[in-house]
């Protein structure tokens, strides 16, 4: 059936290429256009046919009688005639060949080097200029120059509808027939598949069939070969698909992003003004329970973790500078206190001012930094910092609720939301979506590794878990 396809969409674009590419096969291939011609609904045309027919009788003529006879001085008037006639009336117009009939007049004023189409006819075919140049030589120069320019010329029938003939639906006929057969089978067979489908999602199920069953637009045909022809492993066309499927995304994710995070920014919006904020702190046990999958506060550990890593890994780090910067700020004290500074002018209590700063500040360094080593190893001093935000939280949770606090928290959240919208929406849509989308192809295409979780847990237990 992929061949089927291929060999009707080759037929289709013979046919649509026919008109314009005419010229070349009645060139080079006349056969084709005694055979396609009636299809087309195309016949020689009256008078270019007769001006052809004219000059035949004209050489007819001269070989019986003579280039100087009577008989061929008349041919010749009769020619000159047709020749200003078809000049006047452009039969190539018919068939939007114009341009043929200038490229006949242009080639007749550089033969003869008259400015005027129809004096050039005349000069040419009078029996002075011929016995001047020689019959044999201007013959063979009409033979070859103009003749062929004059036959591509053809009347094009029209029909009831006002188009023109084209009975290539008798060719496309049985294909389609055989292509509408192929679709009700596999319409059936999906149907049998998925019961709950109706006839028009079965048949949408190849929606890319039904181009094949089009009487127009028939170039469209194109879409269901190539799908055939990658189905039927004749054709890859792995790479056409994903750089389609690219350019659709990179289209669509603009507004896709814009229209998504609006939305959102839209819904909350929305909660604010019909008071949920209200309803949620005013009745916070008659929510949905929260869903816990593994019995940890993740909030509380991450906060200890962070806790832990600052007092144990990030402040030792730190604690030169942060005695550089007491050490500082204790000289500035004492510089401020004039009985200090009349002292300093001692010998040697400069030296002894740089000592006690260094001392007051590594002293309170140490013993700041011990309170709060102190602080995390003592399970007495965390239930106390706990119940410390406890309390703080209870205590935040009720002032909010007054009425003045929490209207002005609505219309704050409110604005904040819009400005949201109005200032970083744009930059979202506006991110590179071709850079977005290679970095989504190599996420694919990279192998899987399994990761590990929480002592060796891989990513297949946790989800059985």
């Amino acid at each position: 059936m992929a061949i089927a396809a291929t060999v009707n969409l080759g037929l289709v674009l013979f046919d649509l290429s026919y008109v314009p590419w005419r010229d070349f096969y009645l060139r080079k291939l006349p056969q084709i256009i005694k055979i396609y011609d009636p299809i087309k609904g195309i016949e020689a045309h009256r008078d270019t046919k007769s001006y052809l027919e004219a000059v035949d009788a004209l050489e007819e003529q001269v070989n019986q009688t003579g280039l100087q006879s009577p008989q061929v001085n008349g041919r010749l008037i009769q020619i000159s005639r047709l020749s200003s006639e078809m000049i006047d009336s452009n039969p190539f117009a018919g068939v939007n060949k114009s341009g043929t009939l200038e490229k006949i007049k242009n080639r007749m004023r550089d033969r003869i080097g008259n400015e005027s189409a129809k004096q050039s006819f005349a000069t040419f075919w009078s029996q002075p200029y011929l016995s001047q140049k020689g019959w044999d030589q201007e013959n063979n120069f009409f033979n070859q120059r103009i003749r062929p320019l004059i036959a591509s010329n053809y009347y094009r029938q029209i029909g009831e509808s006002g188009e023109f003939v084209n009975d290539f639906w008798m060719i496309d006929l049985p294909f389609v027939i055989l292509f509408g057969i192929e679709l009700l089978g596999h319409t059936f067979l999906i149907r049998r598949q998925h019961p709950g489908f109706s006839w028009l999602e079965a048949v949408l199920w190849r929606w890319y069939d039904l181009f094949l069953l089009l009487p127009f637009w028939r170039w469209l045909r194109i879409i269901p070969v190539l799908v055939r022809l990658d189905q039927a492993q004749l054709l890859n066309l792995h790479s056409v698909r994903k750089q389609v499927n690219q350019g659709i995304v990179a289209n669509f994710a603009e507004e896709l992003t814009e229209i998504v995070v609006v939305r959102v920014i839209n819904q909350v919006q929305g909660s604010i003004q019909q008071g949920e904020l209200t309803r949620w702190l005013s009745q916070q046990e008659n929510l949905r329970p929260y869903i816990d999958i593994n019995n940890v506060n993740e909030v509380e550990a991450i906060a200890g973790l962070l806790v832990k890593t600052i007092v144990y890994e990030v402040l030792p780090n730190i604690q030169p500078a942060i005695i550089a910067i007491l050490r500082h700020n204790i000289e500035t004290v004492f510089d401020q206190i004039p009985v200090y500074r009349n002292l300093q002018n001692l010998p040697g209590l400069g030296q002894a001012q740089t000592q006690l700063s260094e001392q007051l500040a590594t002293q309170i360094t140490t013993n700041l930094y011990k309170t709060l080593v102190s602080a995390v190893q003592d399970p007495v001093g965390a239930k106390l910092t706990s119940q410390l935000v406890q309390s703080f939280s209870d205590a935040l949770g009720a002032e909010i609720k007054e009425k003045h606090v929490l209207s002005e928290i609505q219309s704050l959240l409110f604005d904040f939301l819009e400005e949201i919208k109005l200032n970083y929406v744009q930059r979202l849509s506006q991110e590179d979506i071709d850079q977005i989308i290679e970095q989504t192809r190599q996420l694919r295409t990279q192998v899987s590794v399994p990761a590990v979780v929480n002592k060796g847990a891989t990513l297949p237990e946790i989800r059985q878990g």
